[in-house]
């Protein structure tokens, strides 16, 4: 796939380092600011059809080995299903519920969508998370999706660090599970604001209560009244848990039997056969479930105004307010 193929997408790309137009040249991209580095003494590869848009030279991410990830994907074709995937839907469905979270903020960000063709950004989306498949299948939403690997829903390969789209270019922005995997979260959160257009939608989850995963790409948690600090350039539409204190309770029974073990296996076959501590959520009250949930979610608004530091602290809604 050439640049010129993504015919729907390629007025939107930019340089991630300046933000200037692209160009095209055989096997690759350049930025066409001549005072860019990435105007003569470097380009952005394809790696295979994705054009990987990363400024090399402020990144974590691997020119070399996001090339040859992809080679290996197209060589190797698609990944067989996991144990997982394989099971009866009942007993996936035990082991994986559907987020239903998602699914209603999801639904509650499309019908705020306005206009034939609004473009929504999805930050990591190399897989279409769970709860959020409804932004795929309506078919007056853009779905412009990126991540660090290409994927069948990826258009491009980038940082979310500087994200290579222009200012005010996008409707909504997307990202589920996300933002532990990146190494300045405010910074990304600052990018979101800028690709959205005045008014544009957010919907973040962020783990709080969890345990590590993703290896070494896992760096950050967040608190509910962090997480909301987080989004202080948003107008809050709606926030609170994804999931409350007993389903931190399953992870943390999973990896403590991983362990004690020293088996993953061991781990999730004890989760599976416990899988009822989720159901515990539902008796826990919201304020006690604020301080001892496993992830939080935020659905918000940009916004001109900025919320203050103390505005943070009497925002808190948990269960440790003093008498």
């Amino acid at each position: 796939m050439t640049l010129g193929e993504l015919d729907w997408i390629k007025q939107l790309l930019v340089c991630p380092r300046c933000r200037s137009a692209l160009a095209e040249k055989p096997g690759a991209l350049n930025c066409s600011a001549p005072a860019c580095l990435y105007h003569a003494a470097m380009t952005f590869p394809m790696a295979g059809p994705w054009p990987v848009l990363v400024d090399f030279e402020r990144s974590v991410v691997d020119r070399e080995e996001v090339v040859a990830a992809a080679d290996r994907s197209r060589a190797d074709g698609p990944k067989p299903a996991g144990l997982v995937h394989r099971l009866p839907a009942p007993l996936r469905r035990l082991w994986k519920p559907p987020n239903r979270v998602a699914a209603r903020n999801v639904d509650l960000l499309l019908r705020s969508l306005l206009g034939p063709a609004p473009r929504l950004l999805v930050v990591g989306g190399a897989t279409v998370g769970n709860g959020v498949s409804a932004a795929y299948h309506d078919p007056r939403i853009q779905v412009i999706g990126f991540d660090i690997v290409g994927s069948p829903v990826t258009q491009f390969i980038a940082d979310a660090h500087q994200i290579p789209l222009p200012t005010g270019s996008v409707d909504a922005v997307l990202a589920q599970a996300v933002l532990e995997h990146v190494l300045d979260p405010t910074l990304v959160v600052a990018e979101i604001h800028r690709v959205l257009k005045d008014g544009g939608f957010i919907y973040a989850e962020t783990p709080f209560l969890q345990q590590v995963h993703a290896g070494a790409h896992d760096f950050t948690r967040y608190t509910a009244s962090g997480h909301r600090y987080l989004f202080r350039r948003f107008e809050e539409l709606a926030a609170g848990p994804v999931a409350g204190p007993g389903t931190q309770l399953l992870w943390s029974v999973d990896h403590m039997v991983r362990g004690l073990t020293r088996s993953a296996l061991a781990g999730r076959a004890v989760r599976g056969l416990m899988f009822w501590l989720r159901t515990l959520d539902r008796l826990v009250p919201p304020s006690y479930a604020a301080d001892d949930a496993s992830a939080f979610y935020f659905l918000g608004r940009k916004s001109d105004r900025e919320m203050s530091a103390q505005e943070i602290i009497d925002y808190y809604r948990g269960a440790q307010v003093p008498a």
